[in-house]
This record gives C-alpha cells, sequence and structure tokens, in this order.
C-alpha cells in the first residue's frame, strides 16, 4: 500500500528526531572541547555549503524573492541556534533543555495562529497538553530552577516556533489567508536549495556573532582529531541530513500538525544519554515517554483509523 504524502511526512519527521537527538550528543560533546558559537559557525557554514555543492543547479534558479525569503527563514533559524547552543554550553541538566526547548513544538500552533492566522486542527489542541505532560515528566526530574542556560533554551523554544512556521510557508507553494482575510501567494521553495541558504546563514550569522565575542586563536592552535570528528558528524548527519529530510517532510504537509512527532526528539535523547552518558530513566520518566506516544496517537487519530480500515 503507497504512503499518502502525509504519512510520508510522519515518517521522515520521526528520523528527524532520531537525527536531532543524535546531534545533541555530537553538540553536548563539541562544546566541551571549544567555543559554542564557533562550533555552530564551522557546523553550519560546512553543512550549507556542502548542500549548496549537491544542489548547484537547483540553486541556479532560485530568483532573488526566493533567495531573500530563504535568507530571512535562515537568520530567525540562526538566532534560535545561537541560543539553543548557548543554553547547551551554560546549563548543567541536559533533560531540562530537551524539555525546554521542545517547548517550541508547542508553540507552534500558536504562533501560526496568532502570526498568520492558519486554522489548526482540533486534534492538535488534544495532542499538545498531553505531550506537555508528558515532556514534563520525562525531563524535570531535577525540578525547575531558573538559570542562565534554562532561559536561553526558552528564548530558543520561542524563535524555533516562529522558524518552523515559516519554514513550512517557504517549501510550500500555497496560498495562505491572514486574519483580516487577505489572501498572499507564494512560490514553492524547493528543499535542497531551501535549506541549503538557511543553513549558510545560519553559519554566516554565527559566525559574526562568534568574532564578536568568542576568542578562536586558542582552539586553531590546539586543534585535535576529536574536535574535528565532532564537527564532521555535526555537519553530515546532525545539519546536512537532518535539515534536509526536515524541510522535505514540511514540503509534502501544508499544516503544521506534524510538528507535534517532533516532541519524540526528547525520548531519543533520554535514550542516547542512557546509553552513552549512562545516565538512567526512572518511572516518572518511562511514564512521560508513554504520554508523548499517546500525543502522537491522539494527533495523527484520523490517519490510523483510515490505515485501520484499509486493513480491515
Amino acid at each position: 500500500m503507497a504512503l499518502s504524502n502525509a504519512a510520508k511526512a510522519d515518517l521522515y519527521l520521526v528520523i528527524v528526531t532520531l537525527l536531532a537527538a543524535i546531534s545533541w550528543i555530537f553538540s553536548r560533546e563539541a562544546v566541551l572541547l571549544m567555543p559554542p558559537l564557533l562550533f555552530m559557525a564551522l557546523r553550519f557554514l560546512l553543512a550549507g555549503l556542502l548542500l549548496a555543492a549537491i544542489g548547484y543547479r537547483e540553486l541556479s534558479l532560485l530568483n532573488r524573492e526566493a533567495c531573500i525569503r530563504a535568507m530571512k527563514v535562515g537568520i530567525v533559524f540562526g538566532a534560535g541556534m545561537s541560543c539553543w547552543v548557548m543554553g547547551l554550553f551554560l546549563g548543567k541538566h541536559v533533560g531540562e533543555g530537551a524539555f525546554l526547548t521542545s517547548l517550541g513544538v508547542v508553540l507552534v500552533p500558536i504562533i501560526s495562529r496568532i502570526v498568520f492566522g492558519e486554522r489548526q486542527p482540533r486534534s492538535i489542541w488534544y495532542a499538545l497538553p498531553v505531550a506537555t505532560a508528558g515532556l514534563a515528566l520525562l525531563s524535570l526530574k531535577n525540578g525547575f530552577h531558573p538559570e542562565i542556560g534554562q532561559i536561553f533554551y526558552v528564548v530558543a523554544a520561542a524563535i524555533f516556533a516562529l522558524y518552523f512556521t515559516l519554514n513550512t510557508r517557504a517549501a510550500n507553494a500555497q496560498q495562505h489567508s491572514s486574519a483580516d482575510g487577505a489572501i498572499t501567494h507564494q512560490k514553492k521553495i524547493p528543499a535542497l536549495p531551501l535549506t541549503a541558504i538557511v543553513l549558510t546563514t545560519v553559519g554566516l550569522l554565527t559566525t559574526l556573532l562568534s568574532l564578536t565575542i568568542e576568542p578562536w586563536q586558542p582552539t586553531f592552535m590546539h586543534f585535535t582529531a576529536e574536535m574535528a570528528w565532532w564537527i564532521l558528524a555535526s555537519v553530515v548527519l546532525g545539519s546536512a541530513a537532518r535539515f534536509l529530510l526536515q524541510t522535505h517532510a514540511q514540503s509534502l504537509s501544508t499544516h503544521s500538525h506534524g510538528v507535534v512527532i517532533l516532541v519524540i526528539e526528547p525520548v531519543w535523547v533520554a535514550l542516547l544519554a542512557a546509553g552513552w552518558f549512562g545516565e538512567t530513566m526512572t518511572a516518572i520518566q518511562l511514564t512521560g515517554c508513554a504520554l508523548i506516544f499517546v500525543s502522537l496517537l491522539i494527533n495523527r487519530a484520523g490517519l490510523i483509523q483510515q490505515w485501520l480500515r484499509g486493513l480491515f
């Protein structure tokens, strides 16, 4: 049975969450060895240039308006990633960071509704509270103790919500209606050139920030094979493959309800942390994992019903 575009988008987003969780490990190891913004600059510049080289022909076909739209998405995403990596560098609890960052997923339908006037399926409003409860049980085992790292995570979450919405709109050829009823038409930007421009823009922005506030000389004077490995892994898997697949998934669906699937990311983070750092999961955290999966089932109830009817 052939999968619909919506089903393909959901499957791709599940893979994206796994790549994102792996990227947490890569990034955490990297920022322990080098300045965080410098790491992000190298990671995203190299990933953007890699995708640009692969998609050179498609990039050359984009007009000025499409390039500017993609760069705007990149600026928003760059601001979010800069806050995220500072939270990762300064934060004390990775679990709390995963929860706080994932709040961006919860904020996406709210941002879409308030800023762009987009209507959301009723199921997402049932699924989001369940997902939020699950994320809390999974990640807040140490309690919430406000610190500078957590503030960076919260700011990043809000920016990521706006980024996901902008990226979805850029990746889809469709008409958009605003809250006042005005209709605008935007041409679809193919996933490969869109991702290449967005990641390169993030790299340029974080390079500028790093040049302004971080020392580079000690890092390059003592550059090691270990640093190179974490950068390479982050470039290929954590950035190029992950964000290209995510953008392609977003191009298959014109609605933001698939974003709920991204709440599975902290589950992967917890499982990988258990294997990589030797962390253990409590009964409360396991309950949180169960609630997150329940939220996914609630959100995709219609698709599941169609699939079951096809079987029986």
